[in-house]
């Protein structure tokens, strides 16, 4: 079977490996053009595109595939099908006819809930006990395709973003060859989607990372995992940032307002650390920070130099 794969960050790279191992002929890689990152802006390769190089494999960068000339490109390796894993462009009509079993996107969520850019953390931040993968054959809409296969997991109380993220790309690089096995064999039949059980999850912003006090422990503690490693959960104390990299929520504290930072007794149950911020409803206990400037460390070791920061009332 011809494949030509589309995608671009880490989550992609256990999906292309597979195809590789399984004998699949990749005919093309698609993925982002590099862009700056880093203080120097200097250009940065994608995963996608690093494991492509490494692997020897015939590899596209288009800045658009609604160019006439990039589809024709693309109908040029006359693929039998397109794979697709957060490639980062939206594929016009004209691509989506090009191969005789279609375009197939894995999605991290179980369509149709969280579809769109965050899927994973959009599961954390609603508190859902389950997340998981799903293959659906592409259409115009928006992750709207018929579902070919899915898998379900449990979200765990301490996964976080990145965490979830690496173990559904492993659980999607199975998924896809018992997909592509099934499909290209007639074995399966396109599952509509419930469009009264749809959900969308946006672009997570840097500014979204930033705590409001007010909120309640718990979903503070869910937006904390939820942004972790980007843009991350974050307060600030004397003028610098201080990214909040481990809490727990915990029952309230008496007579504390939101934002007023106290002690914990050592022996506290759950309490890892000796110090807690007080929220709209609970108190989030705190495990590991990181202040501007400095290496992440322990609350404990952090209050030992900042002794102050003990009834300090941080911005909400």
């Amino acid at each position: 079977m011809r494949v030509v794969f589309m995608g671009t960050p880490e989550f992609a790279v256990p999906a292309l490996r597979h195809l590789m191992l399984n004998g699949y002929q990749m005919v093309a890689v698609y993925t982002r053009p590099d862009k700056p990152a880093g203080r120097g802006r200097s250009l940065a390769s994608s995963p996608v595109k690093r494991a492509a190089l490494a692997w020897g494999l015939p590899l596209v960068q288009p800045t658009s595939l609604k160019k006439t000339e990039a589809v024709a490109e693309l109908a040029g390796f006359h693929p039998d099908v397109i794979v697709v894993a957060a490639f980062g462009q939206i594929l016009p009509q004209k691509v989506l006819d090009i191969p005789r079993y279609g375009c197939l996107n894995i999605h991290p969520s179980l369509l149709p809930r969280h579809r769109g850019a965050s899927p994973v953390a959009a599961a954390i931040l609603a508190g859902d006990e389950f997340t998981g993968v799903s293959i659906m054959l592409m259409d115009a809409g928006l992750d709207t395709g018929p579902v070919l296969g899915q898998v379900q997991i449990p979200i765990s109380a301490w996964e976080n973003t990145g965490s979830l993220t690496a173990k559904l790309s492993l659980i999607a690089a199975h998924l896809l060859q018992e997909v592509l096995s099934g499909w290209s064999r007639g074995e399966l039949t396109p599952q509509p989607q419930d469009e009264a059980g749809a959900t969308y999850s946006g672009t997570i912003s840097k500014e979204a990372g930033e705590i409001d006090w007010h909120l309640q422990a718990v979903d503070i503690w869910r937006r904390l995992r939820a942004f972790y490693p980007w843009p991350g959960g974050y307060t600030r104390w004397r003028g610098k940032v201080l990214k909040i990299l481990e809490a727990v929520p915990l029952p309230a504290a008496e007579g504390a307002k939101a934002g007023q930072v106290i002690a914990l007794p050592r022996l506290r149950e759950k309490a890892a650390a000796a110090l807690a911020v007080s929220t709209g409803d609970g108190v989030l206990g705190i495990l590991k920070v990181q202040l501007e400037g400095k290496r992440a460390m322990s609350a404990a070791e952090f209050l030992r130099g900042q002794q102050q920061f003990i009834d300090a009332v941080l911005p909400c």
